[in-house]
């Protein structure tokens, strides 16, 4: 008996635990990489924020923390679009030649490049049928940050005497059109009516590219 109960003793009681609090690290970051991929596999309609949870392994009310409607989840997504599309521009320009219309070149190619390789993550962050713009506030103050930039290269370029034609301005708005024009001719399929294969598409970009710099530079 003496010995039983000191081998019952001897067994220290366990705890009652308490069950553990749901941790996934940074859910919010999660759930927007998860849209993100919704976007790249079938465009911003396949997008909603109960299949966002189901892929981030999440119950489907986890996420109304962080996004309470799905428009708030497709501004997150855009705003993530918005930021690589910079990084992509600024990283170009970091290793651009030091004239301004090279630079603008390096500029050129970086927009259209991503553009293409992303273009339902472009489709969303040029479009204003996929969140409100108007509430958007970074995307904004990014969007208008980055055509200043435009701006500033060309009108650099101009002051240098890089340039033939003019009117400043007009050389400016057809820029932007050159390349918002194309990176939309992709996303909305023309590419084959012009018989541009997909491979030959961003050597095609880089060709017009090149033929509207060599219209409006300056001959020496």
């Amino acid at each position: 008996m003496r010995s039983a109960a000191k081998s019952s003793a001897a067994k220290p009681r366990r705890r009652a635990t308490a069950p553990k609090p749901y941790h996934h690290g940074d859910l919010r970051r999660v759930l927007i990489d998860a849209a993100l991929q919704l976007v790249g596999e079938g465009g911003a309609e396949a997008v909603s924020v109960r299949e966002a949870a189901r892929r981030a392994g999440v119950s489907p009310g986890a996420p109304f923390r962080h996004f309470p409607s799905r428009d708030a989840l497709m501004q997150a997504v855009a705003e993530e679009a918005q930021r690589r599309f910079r990084a992509e521009i600024e990283a170009a320009l970091a290793a651009a030649p030091g004239d301004p219309l090279g630079r603008f070149r390096c500029l050129g190619l970086a927009y259209l490049r991503w553009a293409m390789r992303n273009p339902t993550h472009f489709e969303i962050i040029s479009s204003r049928r996929f969140f409100d713009h108007d509430r958007a506030d970074a995307i904004s103050r990014d969007n208008a940050e980055l055509i200043e930039l435009t701006e500033r290269t060309l009108a650099e370029a101009f002051a240098a005497g890089q340039l033939r034609p003019a009117d400043l301005k007009q050389v400016q708005i057809a820029g932007r059109a050159l390349v918002y024009g194309f990176a939309r001719m992709n996303i909305d399929g023309h590419f084959p009516r012009w018989g541009v294969a997909g491979p030959e598409a961003e050597r095609t970009a880089e060709a017009i590219l090149d033929l509207f710099i060599e219209g409006i530079a300056s001959r020496p």
